[in-house]
């Protein structure tokens, strides 16, 4: 197993209530175009499918999915969604585990790569990518840009969401390329807050070009969002593209 932590049942509960926003028509919609258009005629593999936010709306739109997920709890959840003939989930981690077959295309979206915590962990990624991928697939990653221009000498803390009923903030230790994001999270109208964290590495698009190239796959595209637009020094986000060469 590796470094990734554990979803519990109740945070798994939780999940889909959390991330309405992120799973709504209009959110998805572009991200599964990009990602159906990859597939093609073949099939995808999603790695950390976690509750099927993606993954059960492109099989949906007639893509063959399969899923890896290191949690139980989160399979179980989607599991709820659709039958395990029509969307089979693998449980174990993304770096190691291996389902049978080739794919045109493997998918990672929603910052996950960051799970892995170690930089061998996240190489061992691609190279578990490049593993599944048919000659010609592609591998696709949906990854924050590190936030440290926003980071003053001496300050290690920055907020991401300041809403009525959330409170976020990532704490960055920049030598071991590490953060963790904190979470306020008010549960009711009786003022109590819920808090909860989780550690992640960040790693910058350069650093996952070179992954890449260890795992024998090649930059094909990266864009700032899932609608194309162009990837900037202003870009708080990509979308990266590697192909296996054919």
């Amino acid at each position: 197993m590796t470094s990734s932590e554990l979803w519990t049942r109740a945070t798994a509960d939780r999940y889909d209530a959390q991330e309405n926003e992120t799973s709504s028509a209009a959110v998805l919609g572009p991200a599964l175009a990009f990602l159906a258009e990859l597939a093609g005629d073949g099939r995808a593999l999603e790695f950390a499918i976690g509750t099927g936010r993606v993954g059960v709306p492109l099989r949906e739109r007639g893509v063959p999915v399969v899923g890896i997920e290191l949690s139980e709890h989160m399979a179980a959840v989607l599991r709820r969604k659709i039958d395990g003939n029509t969307l089979p989930v693998t449980i174990g981690d993304m770096a190691t585990t291996v389902v049978p077959g080739e794919f045109t295309l493997v998918y990672l979206v929603y910052n996950t790569i960051t799970n892995l915590l170690t930089q061998d962990e996240q190489v061992e990624c691609f190279r578990n990518a490049a593993r599944h991928l048919a000659p010609g697939g592609r591998f696709v990653i949906e990854l924050g840009v590190p936030p440290l221009r926003f980071l003053p000498p001496g300050q290690v803390a920055v907020p991401f969401d300041v809403s009525e009923r959330h409170l976020g903030f990532d704490t960055f230790d920049l030598v071991q390329q590490m953060l963790v994001s904190h979470h306020f999270t008010r549960d009711g109208d009786d003022g109590r807050y819920r808090r909860g964290n989780s550690r992640h590495r960040y790693a910058w698009p350069a650093e996952l070009d070179l992954m890449a190239r260890i795992a024998g796959l090649e930059l094909d595209r990266r864009v700032t969002d899932w609608d194309g637009a162009p990837f900037t020094q202003d870009s708080t986000k990509h979308i990266s593209v590697w192909r296996k060469p054919a």
